[in-house]
């Protein structure tokens, strides 16, 4: 894109697209006992945001989102959950969209259809962090993974986006397993139990959490991490069916 590109100009390459709905997903990975959410930055500003696109007039909304994490993950078939829609009437700001096309060297002209009014539908993606690839789109100069406790403020309402997405995951946690999602193939109970009190923010005694999950019948106890010390290694353990 060159400096002053109409953004019009920009967008006749793309597919026809749904007006006034868009998508915003809050990615999470875990890595080092630590739950982490994939950021966007925008070119030349200070603006960050949760990986978002829109949806193609022939497209259906699951593949949509689909489409939109694998372009930011490089990964395909990502467990995503539905939870919320946004639709206040004042999550729109005129100046930020114009101020993000600017530092692309777009030009941004009365009545685009980004400045019309959008209802957004947030999607919660649970990742093997290990398996991601993060890449920005076409309007940002970074894709990268940011712990709980160093999230910058983001642009429109994506801090309310993300707290809502994680408070859904804290109260499906246990009903869906859906924290299996964001676990390597294999795993020591050790780490099960970090991820759990990592999303929850709480501690949990261990023998209470280690009889809890072991009473479910949905883990298989494989073999033991080697750690140098075969008395003290950790057994490893898969999802059955995973």
């Amino acid at each position: 894109m060159t400096k002053n590109t109409d953004l019009k100009e920009y967008w006749e390459s793309k597919p026809r697209l749904l007006p006034s709905v868009s998508i915003d997903c809050v990615t999470l990975g875990f890595h080092n006992n630590q739950l982490k959410v994939l950021l966007l930055k925008y070119k030349n500003t200070n603006y960050y945001a949760l990986p978002g696109g829109f949806i193609n007039m022939d497209e259906d909304l699951e593949d949509a989102a689909q489409r939109i994490l694998e372009e930011r993950t490089g990964l395909r078939n990502i467990y995503l959950e539905q939870f919320h829609v946004f639709g206040n009437k004042s999550r729109r700001n005129d100046e930020t969209h114009k101020q993000i096309m600017a530092g692309c060297g777009i030009e941004m002209k009365p009545n685009n259809f980004l400045l019309n009014r959008f209802i957004s539908i947030g999607y919660y993606a649970l990742i093997d962090f290990s398996k991601a690839t993060p890449s920005p789109d076409e309007l940002s100069d970074s894709c990268e993974w940011y712990d709980l406790d160093k999230i910058p403020t983001l642009m429109f309402d994506h801090n309310e986006i993300f707290r809502k997405a994680l408070e859904t995951l804290r109260m499906m946690l246990d009903d869906k397993l859906i924290g299996f999602n964001l676990l390597p193939e294999t795993f020591t109970m050790n780490e099960l139990q970090n991820l759990y009190e990592t999303i929850l923010g709480e501690k949990l005694v261990r023998s209470n959490f280690q009889r809890k999950m072991l009473g479910l019948g949905i883990l298989e106890r494989i073999e033991k991490k080697m750690t140098g010390a075969a008395n003290k290694a950790p057994y490893l353990y898969k999802f059955i069916g995973g």
